[in-house]
């Protein structure tokens, strides 16, 4: 009887062997090169990336400028300015 029912579904699994050893093979056929293809895009940076990230050091760069021109200001304001701050920048009424 085992035998019987495996004959009769026979047909039908062959099917899905077949659809699952291709599907296999296609996947195995394609990693290497997605593999390849994602490493040289981690290898190389865009005009884009390049661009935000010079972006990113300018703000940064002028937020350090910006902290060190208010420590300036507040030196000078305090009365005790650095070697190399110019209080005349900060004086009132001028």
């Amino acid at each position: 009887m085992r035998w019987l029912a495996l004959i009769l579904l026979a047909p039908w699994l062959g099917g899905c062997v077949a659809r699952t050893v291709m599907e296999t093979a296609a996947t195995a056929v394609t990693l290497p090169v997605k593999a390849a293809s994602r490493a040289v895009d981690l290898a190389t940076t865009s005009q884009s990336e390049a661009d935000e990230k010079r972006g990113r050091e300018l703000r940064a760069e002028d937020e350090r400028r910006g902290r060190e021109d208010r420590l300036e200001a507040e030196r000078c304001r305090k009365g005790k300015p650095g070697p190399t701050d110019d209080c005349s920048r900060f004086a009132r009424g001028r």
